[in-house]
């Protein structure tokens, strides 16, 4: 699947969790229904995959985990708020 394609079909899927869910949820939650909804899609979704710091040509392990990782070559960082403000509108 083309890059292209894959990051149409991941904002497809965060909008229609979005729908479903509405507002005011924990990140956590978003994650894990995007996720759900990636891997009923037969997209390869990695959640909270561990990346280190490469440092000096050794692997540091700093403690950053990428969201969702998907098909290896897409990665999706979410952010909830506790209020919508109009600069949040479309």
């Amino acid at each position: 699947m083309r890059f292209d394609e894959l990051s149409n079909k991941v904002i497809g899927f965060a909008i229609e969790v979005h729908k479903e869910l509405g507002p005011g949820l924990l990140e956590n939650t978003y994650k894990q229904c995007l996720a759900l909804e990636l891997k009923q899609a037969g997209i390869a979704c990695q959640v909270e995959k561990e990346l280190p710091v490469r440092y000096k040509g050794i692997d540091v392990d700093c403690g950053y985990k990428i969201d969702l990782l998907v098909e290896d070559k897409l990665i999706v960082e979410l952010k909830s708020v506790n209020k919508i403000h109009p600069v949040h509108e479309a």
